[in-house]
């Protein structure tokens, strides 16, 4: 039969080359809506929940580690999302009060300040959220980085120890967001987001970095010889203090005390050869050229400041002491060896050999409550991970022992849901 006039014959190789490439186009097409970069925001539906009141004892257990904002919500981490849920006491996770989630990019930090929450993402963005409603209230370039999502399973390590953000208030109550880049420090008005100044950081010759109650910025140059502590004034970014204590070695380390969490807001600081040797240091107030004040009742390894008590546990008991002229405040000769797992305004969380958790009042040493720190029937053999207390509450990770940090979290964790929330 002869071909219609002015209608051509496809050769059959022609037509599968076309098959293939159509192919290819839709597979393309495809991918690219998968992998491209994108963003979702779930605002709140519902309306701003009110504060809770914490309530002595174990409230339930948690797959991730909560952050409390403003008394009112919980913030979880997940590797490309932030979520909040309600009420705070909760004794398990709730349909999100709203989320937000980015791709490709991976959450590496949180922190928050009164109803603002920002997060830092492995692109450099960010972005802050308001708390009561979920919706962007700034976003902003921040330094490139090269961090990756660190939180494991709970999420723990990104909103209670975020390597590249800090808080920080000035004299005029101006909150201060430092973002730790790979090259540089920025900061950022919290409230606004606007960009207040920039500074070189080398990582190579920067250790540690702590914000102060006296509005500084604090790390080691450890590339000086012999290495020392600078300061830096979060208003302007700028160095006003190189300070190393007197008889330390030529490598120093700081512990960070006294912090509202992610090493913000510290009001001592510990330094020395090691985390588990050195001595201890005040710095409420701006550091300049005759450096902190000496606080010796912080030198010892594992004492923690409660309000301006310092307080150790030892093989007798648990010693409080003022941190103006180490004079004894208190002491509790309680039987058993207790761990200092938190603090918090109005609270000293200990877990003693018995599994029990022991809340004291810090001004006078007072047991608060007592109970045992386990959900219904699990187990009290388990270890410390990360901990957080905030409003009243307490969170901490329950860890396999022996501790393994480099297991899977199948080994590492506890159980599915490792992390034990309680009123106190």
């Amino acid at each position: 039969m002869e071909t219609p006039s002015g209608a051509r014959r496809w050769p059959k190789k022609t037509i599968a080359v076309l098959a293939v490439v159509l192919a290819v186009v839709a597979a393309g097409a495809i991918a690219y809506r998968v992998l491209a970069p994108a963003e979702e925001l779930t605002p709140a539906r519902l309306g701003y929940p009110s504060p809770v009141t914490a309530q002595p004892g174990v409230l339930g257990t948690l797959a991730t580690a909560p952050l409390i904002v403003d008394n009112r919500l919980r913030i979880h981490a997940a590797p490309r999302q932030i979520v909040a849920d309600q009420p705070v006491d909760a004794r398990t996770r709730r349909t999100p009060y709203w989320s937000f989630r980015r791709w490709p990019a991976q959450l590496v930090g949180v922190v928050a300040a009164g109803t603002t929450v920002v997060s830092q993402w492995s692109d450099g963005e960010l972005v802050a959220l308001d708390a009561r409603t979920g919706r962007i209230a700034w976003r902003a370039e921040g330094p490139e980085t090269d961090l990756e999502y660190a939180g494991r399973r709970t999420g723990a390590a990104t909103v209670y120890a975020p390597p590249g953000l800090r808080t920080a208030v000035t004299g005029d109550d101006q909150v201060v967001l430092t973002v730790i880049g790979r090259a540089e420090l920025r900061g950022l008005d919290l409230a606004t987001g606007r960009e207040m100044w920039r500074a070189e950081h080398d990582p190579s010759c920067v250790a540690s970095g702590m914000t102060t109650t006296g509005g500084q910025f604090v790390s080691v140059d450890t590339c000086a010889v012999p290495q020392v502590v600078e300061f830096r004034d979060v208003s302007t970014g700028a160095s006003v203090a190189r300070w190393r204590p007197a008889d330390t070695g030529p490598e120093l380390t700081i512990t960070p005390l006294g912090c509202v969490i992610a090493q913000s807001s510290c009001a001592a600081l510990r330094a020395g050869t090691s985390d588990a040797a050195g001595r201890g240091w005040l710095v409420t107030d701006p550091i300049g050229s005759t450096g902190p004040t000496t606080a010796p009742a912080l030198d010892a390894a594992g004492a923690v400041l409660a309000g301006e008590l310092a307080v150790t546990v030892g093989t007798s008991g648990v010693v409080a002491r003022s941190v103006a002229d180490g004079t004894e405040v208190w002491r509790r000769d309680d039987p058993g060896t207790s761990r200092i797992l938190a603090v918090q305004p109005g609270r000293i969380h200990l877990r003693n050999e018995a599994g029990e958790l022991v809340d004291l009042d810090p001004a006078t040493g007072r047991e608060v409550s007592r109970f045992p720190l386990t959900q219904e029937k699990q187990s009290l053999d388990w270890e410390p991970g990360r901990t957080y207390a905030a409003a009243g509450f307490l969170a901490v990770e329950r860890l396999a022992g022996p501790v393994d940090p480099d297991a899977d979290d199948d080994r590492y964790y506890l159980t599915i849901e490792p992390v034990l929330f309680a009123g106190s």
